[in-house]
């Protein structure tokens, strides 16, 4: 039998460093170094010189507790023949590889341990593999998860969070949030989030990302954005007030974003996740998101469809339900369906009646006021020309003379019944108004009602038709008192209001501001809520028949809007109505009341002329012939044409006195307006039975417009003519 060949210590140590792939260690008893093979310098980067006499403790990972590691291995060698195992063991250069190894005793000639051998061998590569492949059997794990939870879920905020989880799952991110756009019931589109990895309160305090430079590839469907350090992209930062992420926000280094997009093209939201370490994310986590997001979009999209289709189906049992109700009271439908339409022919036959009153009024209004002018100008002219003995000539004159003007405010009633009034705004102290009503109220009403009066004191003026407003005031008491048929209390009131912004904000008609209010209280019958409804409305009235036109209320609220104001109405039955009329401030210097004074009816200056325009004869020859006492030089024209051709004659002249409606194809505007093309500073005045657009528009007078309206006296045509000459 042979020997064991023993080869000396040199060739020995050349055996040991041909195994190039494998290190090779020696150590004594104590577990010190005593060789180093070239192998394990390939391995593990320490060159022999540098490890003799030292331990292992620098090839095992100091954060698994490298001292524990080696002494077990060493006693495991010791115990059993044999110790360590496979794991991350650390090189010189700070790397790390999976290495594969065993230790195992050296024995003397006596079993006496003289020392151990290990043998490391890499297997890096296969961890690797093994690593990815097991990353890759989770993350297709979690996709498939989540796939199948999708697939049953119809529920879009259940979708929305199964996805933001599995993506946290899956990419490793601290936390997730999914941002999507929602459509309400109204068409309307508007943003949600779900979070996942950190409490709600984390975002709630924050408002919705911006399309910034960041976040727009995500929302305009781009493509995925992934950085490992989010603070130093070239994106990030540029947007005030922040300039980055705002004061509070979870820490983000790491970032991966991507969008969502339905099978339309539309794009849904965005997956955002985010780390506070850098390099968390590597393309297995872009393509584990896009899969999810893809999921995520059919999800979505089935989520809405299905949504759709309950919406549908909700309906189609309403219309179901609606139709079975309808069936059920299709009678009782029928009866008031006929009912309102009678009240609606009813309404409209009173209306068309209505217009065709407002009319016929407007049309025979120019005609009577003309023929009133000339019976009031000439019995004006008999009663200034008879002499005092003629007692009896006098008195008929002036009996002749009330019923003339009882005939011009008849006309006038009937133009403000038809709505056809002019408003002339002028600046109306509405204490003194009410004061100045006060008996005429008292004689309306009657003895059997309380009539009680609270002025404010410090009441602002206001602009308004003082004749209108008076009207107003009147139909209201009327109402009142056909509201107190046993008699009762009516109250008057004025104070200042304040109509603020949150009340104009729950009437859309209110301009906010300041405003003179007036109310007007009862203790009558008063109003349920369905009536109170309508009362504003143009013939609507709870009066018996033949005992209410149902214009009373209409025309105070139309006045009260022309005047820009507001009008309200408070009302229970059995206690009562009040109604409200909130009329602008006037905010001017000058605006007090001037006193009326005695004063002779003024006349010409030397030299003026006026150009008389008007149609009738006998009007003309009166207005002539009153001009002409007062000491005017007159021109005179029965049409627009003509009077044109006049004033190119003579020059001007230092005022046009035109009736409105005119023949000829020309008004008395139209005649003003050519005029003044030629002489801008003429001065005019109009005079009208009626005229419902040539100088008036939206119910008010034309500002810088004077008019006279006939029939008109002596006194009145020269205090009217005189103040519009001495105007600057």
């Amino acid at each position: 039998m042979k020997s064991p060949i023993h080869f000396p210590a040199e060739r020995l140590q050349q055996i040991l460093n041909s195994a190039i792939d494998t290190g090779i260690i020696t150590l004594d008893a104590e577990g010190n170094i005593t060789s180093w093979s070239k192998g394990a310098e390939r391995l593990l980067g320490w060159s022999q010189e540098e490890m003799l006499g030292k331990t292992l403790i620098e090839i095992f990972p100091s954060n698994e507790g490298a001292p524990d590691l080696l002494a077990a291995e060493l006693a495991d060698a010791r115990l059993n023949g044999k110790g360590g195992g496979e794991g991350w063991r650390m090189r010189k250069d700070a790397g790390r590889i999976w290495a594969v190894g065993e230790t195992t005793p050296l024995f003397g000639g006596e079993q006496e341990l003289v020392g151990f051998v290990k043998i490391l061998r890499d297997r890096t590569e296969q961890r690797q593999t093994e690593i990815a492949l097991r990353e890759r059997t989770r993350a297709l794990e979690i996709l498939n998860g989540a796939g199948t939870s999708l697939a049953r879920e119809n529920d879009l905020e259940k979708v929305v969070q199964l996805v933001t989880d599995a993506g946290v799952e899956l990419t490793g991110a601290q936390f997730g949030a999914f941002f999507y756009n929602v459509i309400n019931q109204a068409g309307e589109s508007y943003m949600l989030y779900t979070l996942s990895g950190v409490p709600r309160e984390a975002f709630s305090k924050f408002p919705m990302p911006r399309n910034t430079e960041v976040f727009a590839p995500t929302f305009l469907g781009q493509g995925i954005l992934r950085s490992d350090d989010i603070t130093k992209d070239h994106r990030y930062g540029k947007n005030a007030p922040r300039r980055g992420m705002p004061e509070g926000h979870l820490p983000v280094r790491s970032y991966l974003a991507v969008p969502v997009i339905s099978r339309t093209g539309e794009v849904i939201g965005g997956l955002f996740f985010g780390h506070a370490d850098t390099g968390v994310f590597d393309e297995e986590s872009e393509k584990g998101l896009a899969g999810l997001a893809g999921e995520a979009a059919v999800a979505i999209d089935n989520a809405r469809l299905f949504d759709a289709a309950q919406g549908e189906l909700q309906e189609r049992r309403r219309a179901e339900e609606a139709l079975r109700q309808l069936n059920a009271n299709l009678e009782d439908l029928v009866r008031q369906k006929t009912d309102e339409l009678t009240r609606n022919a009813d309404a409209l036959r009173q209306a068309q009646k209505m217009e065709a009153v407002g009319q016929l009024t407007g049309g025979v209004a120019h005609d009577f006021n003309n023929l009133l002018q000339i019976i009031v100008g000439n019995l004006d002219t008999l009663m200034r020309t008879l002499p005092p003995e003629a007692g009896r000539l006098r008195r008929a004159a002036s009996q002749a003379m009330n019923g003339a003007r009882r005939a011009a405010a008849l006309t006038q009633r009937l133009l403000a019944f038809a709505r056809r009034q002019a408003l002339d705004p002028k600046p109306v102290d509405a204490n003194a108004l009410i004061r100045g009503m006060s008996e005429m109220l008292h004689r309306t009403i009657g003895e059997i009602y309380q009539i009680e009066v609270v002025l404010a004191g410090g009441l602002w003026r206001t602009e308004a038709d003082p004749n209108e407003l008076e009207s107003a005031l009147l139909n209201l008491a009327i109402n009142a008192r056909d509201a107190m048929p046993d008699g009762g209390k009516l109250t008057v009131e004025t104070f200042n209001a304040h109509l603020d912004e949150a009340y104009a904000a729950m009437h859309a008609e209110v301009i906010p501001g300041q405003y003179a209010a007036i109310s007007v209280s009862d203790t009558g019958t008063g109003m349920d809520a369905e009536i109170l409804s309508r009362v504003f409305e143009p013939f609507f009235t709870t009066k018996d028949q033949g005992k209410g036109t149902g214009l009373g209320l209409s025309q105070v609220y139309g006045f009260v809007k022309q005047s820009k104001g507001h009008v309200k109405i408070y009302s229970e039955v059995g206690d009562g109505t009040t109604v409200k009329i909130y009329l602008p401030r006037l905010i001017a210097e000058g605006a007090e009341d001037e006193v009326a004074e005695s004063a002779p009816i003024p006349e010409a200056a030397d030299g003026e002329f006026i150009l008389v325009v008007e149609d009738d004869p006998d009007v003309r020859a009166y207005s002539v012939e009153s001009l002409r006492e007062l000491g005017y030089q007159i021109l005179e024209a029965k049409d627009g044409p003509t009077a044109l051709q006049l004033l190119a004659a003579h020059g001007p002249v230092d005022l046009i006195f035109t009736d409105v409606v005119l023949p000829g194809g020309m008004s008395g505007a139209d005649v003003v307006a050519k005029a003044r093309e030629l002489y801008p500073e003429m001065k005019a005045l109009f005079t009208t039975g009626y005229s419902r657009n040539a100088i008036v528009h939206h119910g008010r007078l034309d500002k810088g417009v004077h008019l006279l309206t006939k029939p008109f006296s002596f006194e009145d045509l020269a205090v009217r003519v005189r103040d519009i000459l001495d105007l600057k």
